[in-house]
């Protein structure tokens, strides 16, 4: 078995600290033995990487990719913070992405792969999931993306 760890360190990735909830809600939460879900998280804050506006009026598809691919980097370190080891997932099963979007903008799913990439970079084919692109007119403070997940541990 691959060690997640070991993978982030080959991509050169850093895991940023996980962020506190921005609300009255538990970020991760697991059931039936074998399921945990993930509470929506948005982009990490990283120096080059615009995470606020819009797709389609204030952000092009590819800063869109790039807030998704901040976003994946925060769910990652939610479940290492609350799994405690990202070794014990088994697969991302399900992913929903939220695009902040203006009214006539169609490329969510586009702006999704930025995470589904990420995800898949370090998991190989067990981060490949189902996945939803959503347009949203606003998401929280502005940010461009937001993504949850359901995993499956081993």
């Amino acid at each position: 078995m691959m060690d997640v760890y070991a993978k982030l360190k080959e991509l050169n990735i850093a895991l940023p600290e996980a962020p506190s909830p921005g609300g009255l809600y538990t970020p991760v939460v697991e059931f039936s033995e074998k399921l945990a879900y993930m509470s929506g998280c948005v982009p990490a804050d990283i120096p080059g990487v615009r995470i606020k506006g819009k797709l389609g009026s204030d952000l092009t598809v590819e800063e869109g990719q790039a807030a998704a691919r901040a976003a994946a980097l925060n769910l990652l370190a939610v479940m290492h913070r609350d799994l405690s080891d990202l070794n014990r997932i088994k697969r991302i099963v399900k992913l929903t992405c939220f695009v902040s979007c203006a009214p006539n903008f169609t490329m969510q799913p586009q702006v999704a792969n930025g995470a589904s990439g990420l995800l898949i970079d370090v998991f190989g084919e067990p981060g490949r999931a189902a996945r939803s692109a959503v347009g949203a007119p606003s998401l929280p403070s502005d940010v461009a993306f937001e993504i949850e997940a359901l995993v499956e541990l081993k």
